[in-house]
């Protein structure tokens, strides 16, 4: 029988976390009398001995707040944990052996893991290990397969159109192009959903490689029709054609070492070459993964903390609510973390934005 359960947020932060947490502790106190413990940056709690108990009135009042209340840590994995020698140099230990004593120690009846295909990727290593998991799926790009959406990217997306509503204006006085590099890694949802609400004429994502010979040639043409600006939303997994993505920095310590960063000022570079025009890039970064969550990522993010507590009490662990149509199913973890969910070549979105009139480069 159940009766402790924890909660930690993996990977990288994001609108909706806290959303859960609230789902999490209100459903497991009032609806099953479960005590839950809050695991503080991410996986880093379980190695290093860091927790705190979630009362009732611990999470009233957090649900509309951005990141998390427990701290998260992209850098974290135990099975490759960072560790610094005298001089400062970083080498690498193993301390999975540490979360599972932390873990007994705690009392834990099971572990609630909100976090994307790095937190879900421990996870599995850990279920193997006797730990009783289930996951949340969490993650701005909405990479994560086997959920038709994770929470966050709603909102993520909400803020690149907020940004590309305020770029038209200083495109259409200066009669520039804008280039606005997004978030997204090996995926292109953001850059397709938030390029699309915005009204990018360009949109460049890592599963259509491009041609920047034609991107220009698009660009002028436009001119020649009476367009004196444009916007082009580029990815920031986005390449050209037989090239391979910009990396900005490796992080060693990172589950995912590589740092995509960059694009947009390539982009801009070879069009202002190619056309004459002037082009200006805009990265927005982390203003991606801050501020409020949107209605809808509460509302999912909510449905997904409160399915979560049930599947603890059902027992199925090495598992995850995932979102299909408007339902709530569970899904393996292992499924997950072995497939990544990019945007699909016959995606009826891609369909109907080229039809609108959309170029994506290729």
């Amino acid at each position: 029988m159940v009766k402790r359960i924890g909660v930690l947020s993996g990977g990288g932060d994001c609108p909706g976390i806290n959303a859960v947490i609230h789902a999490v502790v209100k459903r497991a106190i009032l609806h099953y009398g479960l005590e839950v413990i809050g695991i503080l940056d991410g996986f880093e709690g379980l190695v290093e001995g860091k927790w705190r108990d979630l009362h009732y009135n611990d999470v009233s009042g957090i649900m509309p707040l951005g990141g998390t209340i427990l701290g998260a840590s992209n850098r974290a994995n135990p099975f490759h944990y960072p560790r610094y020698d005298e001089q400062g140099k970083v080498y690498f230990q193993d301390m999975s052996a540490k979360v599972v004593e932390n873990y007994r120690r705690l009392n834990l009846d099971a572990l609630i893991a909100i976090g994307g295909d790095g937190t879900f990727s421990v996870a599995e290593k850990l279920l193997a290990q006797g730990l009783q998991i289930v996951g949340v799926p969490k993650t701005i790009d909405n990479d994560l397969s086997s959920t038709d959406m994770t929470f966050g990217f709603d909102s993520a997306v909400k803020i690149v159109t907020e940004a590309i509503d305020a770029l038209h204006t200083t495109a259409q006085s200066h009669h520039r192009v804008m280039v606005i590099e997004v978030m997204g890694r090996y995926a292109g949802w953001i850059a397709l959903y938030g390029g699309i609400a915005g009204g990018g004429d360009v949109i460049l994502i890592p599963e259509i490689p491009f041609h920047l010979d034609k991107v220009a040639e698009f660009i002028l043409r436009r001119r020649q029709a009476g367009k004196r600006f444009s916007i082009v939303v580029v990815a920031e997994g986005a390449h050209p054609v037989g090239q391979e993505m910009v990396v900005q920095k490796i992080v060693a310590e990172s589950h995912d070492q590589i740092r995509l960063g960059g694009i947009g000022y390539v982009v801009a570079q070879g069009i202002e070459e190619r056309t004459g025009l002037e082009a200006r890039t805009v990265i927005l970064g982390h203003l991606q993964r801050g501020g409020s969550p949107t209605a809808f990522d509460r509302i999912l993010a909510t449905r997904f903390g409160a399915k979560a507590v049930d599947l603890v009490v059902e027992g199925k662990f090495g598992y995850f609510p995932a979102l299909r149509g408007n339902e709530l199913v569970s899904t393996s973890i292992t499924e997950a973390v072995h497939s990544l969910k990019t945007v699909p070549l016959h995606s009826p979105l891609l369909d109907i934005a080229r039809s609108l009139g959309t170029y994506f480069g290729d």
